[in-house]
């Protein structure tokens, strides 16, 4: 039992240190947030630097991390475990939130909103002064250690009526906002990430800024970090600019032909 646990913990253990640039006192709340056991949400727009900021601050706790991309069809098993068959009989199986409390690790429980409401519920008891997960069909409870942390995100822009949290889920975590870096930190992180000459970074980030003041005036959502991040590696690659930039920024973001024409009109404007 102990070198199955070791063997887990080994296996969600974030080796090398990833690249992350604090943009706030994001990572000193976040350490204290651990130390006093709290659970964490991160809110925030798709592709902001959310996952890998928790990355970041699982490799420097010393943690593992568990992650869980939620879904429409996420159950509560899913997270849990399952017997399943094998031979004449059945075996229990750990769903990742169990092995994530196990192994004392950082489970992150990726949109949180995507999730069956009936499903989230299961976190519940992991959220308040019991830090415990009852595995009903095992009959079992299993009390979380010290170590254990759990954190959920989502993105604000993208709530309704039919997909938001619970208030009886979200006023069981602390709230952390993330959004996209101001122009200058982008910068470095694009230059940091791909390698890009500061001056095509500087151009790419400043067509991300045009592209983000369209949101919600003909686009659902602006241009993420992390589609820069894939433009300028194409660029690095020594692809045309523009078609790295109708790849990664444009046509991710926008089916509309009128739009996608609009927007490569301003990318010519910045990069001829």
């Amino acid at each position: 039992m102990v070198k199955a646990v070791e063997r887990k913990f080994e296996e969600f253990t974030i080796e090398q240190e990833p690249f992350y640039m604090p943009l706030g006192n994001e990572v000193q709340l976040f350490e204290q947030a651990y130390a006093s056991k709290l659970p964490v949400m991160l809110k925030g727009p798709t592709g902001c630097g959310k996952t890998r900021f928790l990355q970041y601050m699982a490799y420097r706790l010393g943690r593992p991390l568990v992650t869980v991309a939620c879904h429409e069809d996420l159950t509560t098993s899913d997270l849990v475990g399952r017997y399943l068959l094998k031979g004449e009989g059945t075996v229990w199986n750990d769903g990742p939130l169990t092995t994530a409390v196990k192994i004392g690790a950082i489970c992150y429980l990726d949109e949180v909103v995507e999730a069956r409401k009936d499903t989230t519920v299961v976190i519940h008891p992991l959220t308040d002064d019991r830090r415990i997960l009852p595995i009903e069909k095992k009959g079992e409870i299993l009390v979380a250690p010290d170590e254990f942390m759990l954190v959920v995100s989502y993105n604000p822009g993208y709530q309704t009526f039919l997909k938001d949290l619970k208030q009886s889920t979200k006023q069981r975590f602390i709230a952390m906002d993330f959004g996209y870096p101001p122009p200058e930190l982008e910068k470095e992180i694009l230059v940091r990430e791909t390698g890009v000459d500061e001056d095509t970074a500087v151009k790419l980030i400043e067509l991300a800024q045009k592209i983000r003041n369209l949101k919600n005036r003909g686009l659902e959502e602006g241009v993420s970090t992390r589609l820069l991040i894939y433009a300028g590696q194409l660029v690095q690659q020594r692809i045309d600019a523009m078609d790295a930039v109708k790849a990664a920024l444009i046509k991710p973001i926008t089916d509309d032909e009128a739009m996608q024409e609009s927007l490569e009109e301003i990318a010519v404007s910045i990069f001829s």
